[in-house]
Parts: structure tokens; sequence; C-alpha cells
């Protein structure tokens, strides 16, 4: 069976950035395991995944606009220190999850200063180019609810 949109697709990876440091990996851990074809991963590894089957491996690189874009310089935010009532000691590197106008996101501290502290709401791995090793372990079709909740139930998925 070969990987197309609405199947259920096993991989084992291993992430490095574009110095080859290691980033993420599958190894040692469950492999992956998603649905292809409605942007469960990024963009760039789903378009080289289409058509393969179980037992391919392949390299990818993956620039940054088919992965998590581009840093961008307007996701640098100021926010006044008391917007962030009940945390008394914010350290540069720290996460805080926001709300705004595209949903949940995650924003790292990047400078504190008596009266406001700087975010960055850029993707971790925005501006970078990913490269991936990619083992297809294995390609099935998904049951009625797994298609209609949008992603895999039991082991190595969502529950």
């Amino acid at each position: 069976m070969t990987i197309q949109k609405n199947k259920v697709v096993t991989i084992e990876y291993t992430l490095t950035d574009e110095s080859g440091a290691l980033i993420e990996s599958s190894e040692g851990q469950e492999p992956l395991i998603y649905i292809h074809g409605i942007g469960n991963i990024i963009p760039g590894l789903e378009t080289s995944l289409e058509g393969k089957t179980a037992g391919e491996t392949l390299k990818v690189s993956v620039p940054p606009a088919d992965a998590y874009g581009e840093w961008d310089q307007e996701k640098i935010i100021d926010i006044p220190k008391a917007q962030f009532s009940g945390v008394d000691d914010i350290q540069i590197g720290m996460q805080f999850g926001v709300h705004s106008s595209t949903g949940e996101q995650i924003v790292t501290v990047t400078k504190v200063e008596a009266e406001s502290v700087t975010v960055d709401a850029n993707h971790p791995l925005a501006g970078k180019t990913l490269n991936f090793e990619v083992k297809v372990v294995g390609v099935r079709e998904p049951t009625p609810d797994e298609l209609d909740h949008g992603h895999v139930h039991g082991p190595g998925g969502h529950h």
C-alpha cells in the first residue's frame, strides 16, 4: 500500500538542523503515527512521503517555507510586566501559552526589563531548514473514527 491522502502512516525519524545538530528523534520511543494528507505533519515532509511504501527510507531537506515558516521580526513583542500576574520571577527562556487571533500559541521570553517583557512568538524552528531521515514502517487504512476525528487512536496516536 502506498502513502496517500487519508492513509494511516507509521514512520521512524530523526530530525536535525542545518548544522547536523539533533532536534528530535523517534529512536528509543514509539514511532510517529499520523493520518496523511490532512496537515498533521509539516507540508515539506508530507509531500516527500507521498507515494512511498513500508520499508522505504528517505532523506528529506525541508526549507522553512515548507516547515514552520520564516522567522518574523514582527513576532517579537513587548508586553507590560503587569500582564504576567501570578508569575513572580520571569526568566529568559520561559514559555507561555497565549491566545491570539490564530488560536493558542507558545511564546518564549527573550528579554526581561523593569516594566516590560519581550517575547518571541515565532515557532522555535521558524527560519530553519529541517533535515529528516525517515523510515516508513507501515501504511494502513484508517478506522472510520480516526478519519472522523482527524487523528490516530490507540498506541502512538491521540486518545
